[in-house]
């Protein structure tokens, strides 16, 4: 089966059965209702059968007690700008640790453009300089891939984030590529150029080149490992982060409150959420091209009106469908997560 249902305390690897765990580790127990993995295998399994031949993954833990629910949940899948929640906090971590002020200024200069999208690309040279904090929150909240591929740069690169999670715990996340090179593999095109800041010229040039190449680059990016993560994966990611383990009190906060009032994927998790529920979450997607799309993600933290805590991952990998049908999946997805922990 590809659903699995376990009792995972963070820093514990084996797989265990909901009765074992039960009967043997009664102190890792959450005083929160166990997750109703009947509901979840009957209905995620149906979402994930209509989302076909795109493949879903989909993981949910309990914060308090660990307790965690799997489809898929060990399969890597492209995060595309999902990436930028762990890119958040390794940078709000440099700002704990002294190296870097949210009120520090950076000037962009053309090199410092990347590919759409991007509002703070398609405003250059109109403006050129932020500060640290205004790229932290058009990189987490807005996506903006010119702001990420700043602030990572202005951190040490991927390398770096990569190796502040490792140091942290979180195993299976890996960032390996700015934006301005992700972006242009996936497409199947050259070096980034000035001129294709703005999608449409971006698209026009991706088009132009043949169809063969495109689907070549394509498919070599869904095979990639690099910038992939699975969904157990990220889930360790967002537990640690909810529960302060990443960074300070002020920075998990100020993290938190960026991915909460983030604007995009109104119509994935958020769409099904439960009456009185917040998301702090974080969207990724790749461009559809050839009439596929690589990547459709959202991932975050589920508070119930009642307070307890969910930590959530949905990735929907290289889906032939449109965009409200691939939302509408990960909104359903939601919709079954609330029936089942309630």
């Amino acid at each position: 089966m590809r659903r699995r249902t376990l009792l995972a305390v963070l820093g514990v690897s084996p797989l265990l059965s909901l009765a074992a765990c039960a009967e043997d580790n009664p102190g890792v127990q959450a005083k929160t209702p166990v997750i109703d993995a009947a509901i979840l295998d009957a209905e995620i399994s149906a979402i994930a059968e209509r989302a076909q031949p795109g493949v879903l993954e989909v993981a949910i833990q309990n914060l308090e007690g660990g307790e965690m629910w799997a489809w898929n949940g060990s399969r890597r899948f492209p995060m595309q700008s999902v990436f930028k929640a762990p890119l958040g906090a390794a940078a709000l971590a440099e700002v704990d640790a002294g190296r870097l002020r949210l009120d520090e200024q950076v000037t962009l200069e053309e090199k410092d453009i990347s590919p759409p999208l991007s509002a703070i690309g398609a405003a250059w040279p109109r403006r050129t300089t932020y500060s640290v904090g205004d790229l932290l929150v058009a990189a987490v909240g807005e996506s903006d891939n010119t702001a990420a591929d700043v602030l990572m740069k202005r951190i040490g690169g991927p390398g770096a984030v990569t190796a502040w999670l490792r140091g942290k715990g979180v195993n299976e996340l890996r960032v390996d590529r700015y934006e301005r090179e992700l972006q242009m593999e996936a497409s199947g095109m050259d070096s980034f150029r000035i001129a294709w800041k703005d999608w449409p010229a971006f698209k026009a040039a991706r088009d132009a080149l043949p169809e063969a190449r495109r689907r070549a680059a394509l498919q070599r990016y869904l095979a990639d490992p690099r910038d992939t993560t699975t969904a157990t994966g990220m889930l360790t990611f967002l537990a640690k982060l909810s529960k302060g383990e990443l960074l300070g009190p002020r920075s998990t906060t100020r993290l938190l409150r960026i991915m909460t009032e983030s604007a995009t994927g109104a119509n994935r998790l958020k769409a099904g959420l439960p009456p009185g529920a917040t998301l702090a979450h974080k969207t990724g997607t790749s461009a559809t091209d050839l009439g596929l799309t690589a990547a459709t993600n959202d991932v975050g933290v589920l508070t119930l009106k009642n307070g307890r805590r969910y930590s959530v991952a949905v990735f929907l990998g290289a889906s032939p469908q449109d965009q409200a049908a691939r939302e509408g999946a990960i909104a359903d997805v939601m919709r079954a997560i609330g029936r089942a922990v309630s």
